[in-house]
């Protein structure tokens, strides 16, 4: 495996930690960390180191590849050509990772008989500009084997590589951090708030739509007083955010945590809420529903990207077009009004199993095609036929 893990930050580095863990349950796994992600210059947000108390670590990382350090980019080679592996695991999520992977790829491709396998987390940037495009044609040719979160994205990787090398994967759910267990009465003494809670978790930026839940706000507090928890850092500043909350006058109901939230209190701010609001304009997938479903929390997400392959629309959550504020002003109160809370955490807490790291885990050994040799771990040969179906059922 080569990819992020602690000490950077994110959703990203989570995964990919996650992933070694149970990986290495069955089978034996190098894992290549980074170095240095990003120039400080480029980061958009305050940092991209993980400030947790209690960060998600593995043992048996190493940390060797340097983005700007070319030299450290062979060597990571030299090692995997040295481990000699049946699978070489890359996540690809940004163009900004275009030189690095290429030079890798294309030496393994020439040096080393190893399958390449990409998961797959946006195959294009979320602003989808040209160089994004041209990048990720660039790359993600040279690969083998294909896990998207979505079917929007297999859509657009269909147009890149044969569409029989994709398989359609869904997004994992997230092992409970530090205070998971709190009770919605306890986090909600903490955070000193009261009444019906709304929470939007996660970075602050444009494709998130969160203009759209503050515009569907008023809407909401015409029939029913609520408290929007508004938690993540923004990557562009709150400008636009203070601007929309003076002109609606919302000031006495959001509460606003600007920055990203340590591992510790992230179950602090889930398991205070009633509804988790993923408002998206855009998305391939996102892991804040994995995050509330990790806590039984129902959700409203936009019909974009895998949310809708995600939420089960009605049963533990609802699903709304994009930017309709008055459509997700209509589920929250609907969520309220019928009285949906216990329901839906029922329906959660029988759904969640189908996004598991185990489930995940087989998803990984069945890259491998019926003519090949599987994936051999401690139990035996690992895979099954059809292994470019998705495992939600449909082809």
């Amino acid at each position: 495996m080569i990819g992020p893990s602690h000490p950077f930050r994110g959703g990203l580095a989570l995964h990919t930690t996650l992933l070694y863990r149970h990986l290495r349950r069955d089978h034996q796994v190098s894992f290549y960390g980074f170095k240095r992600q990003y120039p400080g210059w480029l980061f958009p947000g305050k940092t991209d180191r993980d400030n947790s108390k209690k960060p998600l670590t593995e043992p048996g990382i190493e940390y060797l590849l340097d983005s700007l350090n070319p030299w450290t980019w062979v060597r990571v080679v030299r090692r995997i050509l040295a481990d000699r592996p049946d699978l070489v695991i890359i996540p690809w999520w940004t163009f900004y990772w275009t030189p690095q992977f290429l030079t890798i790829t294309a030496l393994l491709k020439l040096l080393s008989k190893s399958r390449l396998l990409f998961i797959c987390h946006n195959v294009f940037d979320h602003d989808s500009r040209f160089l994004s495009r041209f990048c990720a044609k660039t790359v993600l040719p040279r690969g083998d084997y294909f896990i998207v979160h979505s079917e929007e994205d297999r859509v657009r990787l269909s147009a890149i590589v044969p569409q029989q090398k994709i398989t359609l994967g869904f997004l994992t759910g997230n092992e409970c951090p530090e205070n998971g267990t709190l009770s919605r009465e306890e986090a909600r003494r903490r955070l000193d708030l009261t009444g019906d809670l709304l929470l939007f978790f996660g970075f602050v930026r444009p494709y998130k739509g969160v203009e759209y839940l503050l515009q569907a706000l008023p809407l909401i507090l015409r029939e029913r007083q609520v408290t929007l928890l508004l938690v993540g850092e923004s990557w562009d500043g709150d400008k636009s955010i203070n601007k929309h909350v003076e002109e609606l006058s919302l000031e006495r109901h959001i509460k606003r945590i600007d920055g990203y939230v340590p591992n510790e209190e992230v179950g602090l701010y889930f398991s205070a809420a009633d509804l988790v609001i993923l408002p998206y304009v855009s998305a391939t997938g996102s892991g804040v529903v994995q995050s509330a479903f990790t806590f039984d929390r129902p959700v409203v997400a936009s019909r974009v990207g895998s949310l809708p392959q995600t939420v089960d629309d009605g049963r533990t959550g609802y699903l709304i077009d994009p930017a309709d504020p008055r459509a997700l002003a209509d589920a929250v109160l609907r969520f309220f009004r019928e009285e949906k809370s216990r329901e839906f955490i029922a329906n959660i807490k029988l759904e969640k199993a189908k996004f598991g790291w185990e489930r995940f885990v087989q998803l990984v050994e069945q890259t491998v095609t019926p003519e090949e040799q599987p994936l051999k771990g401690p139990h035996g040969p690992q895979g099954q036929q059809g292994r470019r179906e998705s495992v939600f059922g449909g082809p």
